[in-house]
């Protein structure tokens, strides 16, 4: 099951972006075993573990989690035949947090906020993390400044390159949404070993702009916007970060299940209107590529789809 990670297609937008605009091509991270790309760090924090000998077989694997992660987390323990503990909240969509539960992992649900993501709910569920850690003397993959993490997102960087360059192509910019950074990391990482010279966009919530405005907010955008600069995103990643209006990727998400057949959630919508007017900036000629993280099963019991 491991070696079903990767190896994703590259597609190209035809009906949300304009002729007069540079192509958009997506990387569809929904087909991975848990319909996300998370699939790629969770593997390799987990099997970078073992290669420096803190993760050995019985040990009990903790983190906090949206749920992506968690559901990535879980499968790879599963597979490998680690306990785990996941530490989430009512936050995050119903679908994340049954996954995670079916594929093993015990759950420690923090209330939120009216179902809202702020920064102080991601510091309550770090505190319950460090008590796990106590408790069970477990090891905390930390996600946000895990650098093994960025093996796995090089490796989509890698795949990136080979299919943009089958279809001759040439990736003039790269645009993602900021959580952990990893993956935003590991592709900058990718192209900048091949000498490119692709523009790298970090993407935010225009309702938590840490990276534009310099300071968190509420939002519901699952998976980006913490309210933090994550330690992965260095100066170095990126050449400039840019806000994205919540509402506009909300009503992005159905648009591009019903024109382009692309079925995914807010953050991937989000990555789509960042790369959409990067594109428009461009013009023709040019290349924009972002990423569709996930699928939109994981989003059917909200409102997101809802008329």
């Amino acid at each position: 099951m491991l070696d079903a990670i990767g190896g994703t297609p590259l597609v190209r937008l035809t009906q949300v972006v304009s002729g007069e605009a540079a192509q958009v091509l997506v990387k569809l991270e929904g087909g991975n075993p848990t319909g996300s790309y998370k699939d790629r760090m969770a593997l390799a924090m987990i099997e970078g573990a073992e290669r420096a000998g803190v993760l050995q077989r019985g040990r009990r694997v903790v983190e906090y989690t949206g749920g992506s992660t968690g559901s990535s987390l879980a499968f790879i323990c599963a597979v490998k035949g680690y306990p785990l503990s996941i530490v989430t909240s009512d936050a995050f969509a119903p679908e994340k947090l049954s996954t995670m539960r079916a594929l093993g992992a015990d759950l420690t649900v923090v209330p939120s906020q009216g179902g809202r993501i702020t920064p102080s709910l991601f510091d309550r569920m770090r505190e319950e993390v460090d008590r796990i850690v106590a408790r069970e003397g477990a090891f905390w993959t930390d996600q946000f400044r895990n650098a093994d993490a960025l093996a796995g997102y090089e490796r989509m960087g890698r795949e990136i390159l080979e299919q943009a360059r089958a279809g001759g192509v040439t990736a003039d910019a790269f645009c993602a949404g900021v959580g952990t950074g990893g993956m935003l990391a590991g592709v900058s990482a990718a192209f900048r070993a091949d000498h490119l010279a692709t523009r790298f966009v970090a993407l935010e919530p225009a309702s938590s702009p840490m990276l534009t405005a310099g300071h968190g907010g509420p939002h519901r955008v699952e998976g980006i916007g913490t309210g933090m600069v994550p330690p992965l995103l260095t100066s170095a990643v990126f050449d400039e970060a840019r806000a994205v209006d919540e509402d506009e990727a909300r009503d992005l998400v159905l648009r591009l299940a019903r024109r382009e057949g692309l079925f995914a959630g807010t953050s991937s919508a989000v990555n789509v209107s960042g790369a959409i007017k990067l594109a428009r900036e461009l013009g023709p000629g040019h290349s924009v590529v972002t990423v569709a993280v996930d699928t939109g099963l994981k989003y059917l019991s909200g409102d997101l789809f809802a008329e």
